[in-house]
């Protein structure tokens, strides 16, 4: 008997569909990109790109931690591993102020940098906002790898789109997830938490600061971005 409310047939040729067009794009700016398409082939997949001994820095993502990364690593016990952004059970940062600082910097000189991003564009245009920009910049330099894991529910159609999703879904949540779950109580006064929609505002504590547009790599860094495109909804 047909299930007529079971769409996960349907849903994974649309992923597959639209990864592989990502997928292609990517790979002719010399960048690194394959499609998994479930959390447990993603994870497979990255634990593979990451040598035995090489020290690993995550950038904050919750697509990281729903694929389970940072959890196998621990498990496996053959790397050094730099987490600025673990928490306690309460949600706040183990690592605070100025040792924190210092953990984001060391970022740039990690073998391996892991983390997520808030958009990709179907003709291979990576697109992130950060608030500080201690996630952006070790994409953009210094780590030898960077490894981006990116759920198919963040592909869009252009540039404009993408920015449309950071400004009207990805920031308001993540400003949301920061006040309720790590007690950072400014964000949650932002007018796009308020409200739960974008004002372009002007708040010291705006959460959208810089946005980062990856439109390939140079031949000389060929394939150092690594793009794992996961077939589930990850991350905000």
């Amino acid at each position: 008997m047909i299930d007529e409310n079971d769409l996960s047939q349907e849903l994974t040729w649309f992923n597959e569909k639209r990864a592989g067009r990502v997928v292609a794009a990517l790979q002719k700016v010399n960048i690194n990109a394959m499609y998994a398409p479930n959390k447990a082939r993603a994870l497979a997949a990255i634990l593979d790109m990451i040598p035995e001994g090489a020290r690993v820095a995550r950038g904050d993502s919750m697509s990281v931690d729903q694929v389970g990364v940072l959890e196998e690593l621990k498990k496996r016990n053959r790397n050094e591993i730099l987490d600025p952004f673990e928490r306690d059970a309460a949600g706040y940062t183990i690592l605070k102020g100025k040792e924190r600082y210092n953990a984001q910097r060391m970022a740039f000189l990690a073998d391996v940098f892991i983390t997520g991003a808030n958009a990709v564009t179907l003709d291979g245009k990576i697109v992130s906002t950060d608030a500080v920009g201690n996630r952006v910049a070790p994409v953009l330099f210094g780590p030898e790898k960077v490894i981006l894991v990116i759920g198919t529910n963040k592909i869009v159609n252009d540039l404009e789109s993408a920015r449309q999703r950071i400004r009207e879904v990805a920031a308001p949540i993540n400003a949301k997830r920061h006040a309720l779950k790590h007690h950072i109580t400014e964000f949650g006064k932002l007018p796009c938490v308020v409200t739960g929609f974008c004002t372009d505002c002007n708040s010291d504590w705006r959460i959208c600061r810089y946005t980062v547009i990856i439109e390939g790599s140079m031949i000389t860094q060929k394939d150092r971005i690594n793009v794992v495109l996961v077939g589930e909804d990850l991350g905000i």
